[in-house]
């Protein structure tokens, strides 16, 4: 909390009542009368930063924070992201260098996510694809389709994401092999945790890869030619992560060759992907805009889980899903 007496000034970039209506409105009423809210968008948040003593960045896929935070005068003590990623305020050194406090979204996205990663595993093993695209043809062709109770998953990212995307595969019947960044033992739901550097050596025993990984200079293009050949053939690849853990040449190489039995991406190097972008037609590729998380109410969610850390940070108590700077994501260690 500011030291200052007055009303702490709370920025938030983007879903301006006033303005045009891009991003919903965040529904603050909970915190008025104990903040000053101030709405930017992407042209007037440098010159309001000074001012402010926290930033909510309601409109998580911009860039401006990244590129406002080096100009002149102070900084908000506070920054908080309406997302489970903070690799776009962290591609900015200053912002990962300050004593600047960053929280996030860690919580809401968990279960949709993966229950829609699970929608992928049963899309692509069931060929919901062909029956659409045979119904769409007035063609009655019988097939015969993979089962999924018995097949092995590697599931990349340890986090709750890639943990509630591992719990739900195993309902289906799916046994899960979890990777996070260092190997842990004993863990109560998946036995062991796999350490980064053990994914090469699992890949080969694997019917579904899913990334969920965050994104980090360690994971930035770790899916590329060599990890898609020691998959095995007719293996599936799902990324519900962030669009740079692939490179994304090389998995569109693997699929044409057929060594892949199919994949499935919901996020992607370039957002919106570009109508003229070869994605879009890829064989056994299924693209969609990076809505993976985004369930009915999910705004309603983040705007009460921001409030509630406001309190917090109103009560000078420590806050919730505190980002690890040099790891770029909430370890368990940060959270109280």
């Amino acid at each position: 909390m500011p030291e200052k007496t007055d009303p702490p000034l709370l920025l938030v970039l983007g879903g301006d009542p006033d303005g045009p209506g891009d991003v919903p409105a965040p529904d603050l009423r909970r915190i008025a009368g104990r903040a000053l809210v101030r709405y930017a968008d992407e042209t007037s948040l440098a010159g309001l930063l000074p001012a402010a003593d926290a930033l909510l960045v309601w409109n998580f896929t911009s860039d401006a924070p990244a590129r406002a935070w080096s100009g002149p005068g102070r900084r908000p003590g506070w920054v908080h992201t309406a997302s489970a990623g903070v690799d776009r305020l962290l591609s900015c050194p200053e912002i990962a260098a300050s004593d600047t406090v960053v929280t996030n979204a860690r919580g809401i996205f968990d279960q949709p996510i993966a229950e829609y990663t699970a929608g992928l595993v049963l899309a692509l093993a069931k060929d919901f694809h062909g029956s659409w695209e045979l119904q769409r043809q007035h063609r009655w062709r019988h097939r015969e389709t993979m089962r999924v109770s018995g097949s092995r998953a590697i599931v990349v990212g340890s986090g709750p994401i890639g943990r509630a995307i591992g719990r739900t595969l195993l309902a289906l019947g799916v046994g899960v092999e979890l990777v996070g960044r260092r190997e842990r033992t004993g863990d109560p739901e998946f036995g062991t945790v796999h350490a980064a550097d053990s994914l090469h050596g699992l890949l080969p025993g694997a019917d579904w890869v899913v990334c969920a990984a965050p994104l980090t200079p360690q994971t930035t293009g770790m899916f590329d030619a060599r990890a898609f050949s020691r998959m095995r053939p007719g293996a599936r690849f799902v990324n519900v992560g962030r669009g740079a853990h692939v490179v994304q040449e090389d998995l569109v190489r693997a699929l044409l060759s057929r060594h892949l039995g199919g994949a499935a991406l919901d996020v992607f190097a370039d957002e919106p992907l570009p109508a003229d972008s070869p994605l879009w037609d890829v064989p056994g590729l299924l693209v969609s805009p990076h809505m993976s998380g985004d369930t009915t109410g999910w705004r309603a969610d983040l705007a009460r889980q921001f409030c509630d850390n406001f309190d917090r940070w109103a009560a000078g108590e420590p806050l919730l899903n505190v980002v690890d700077k040099r790891l770029g994501y909430v370890s368990d260690r940060s959270t109280p």
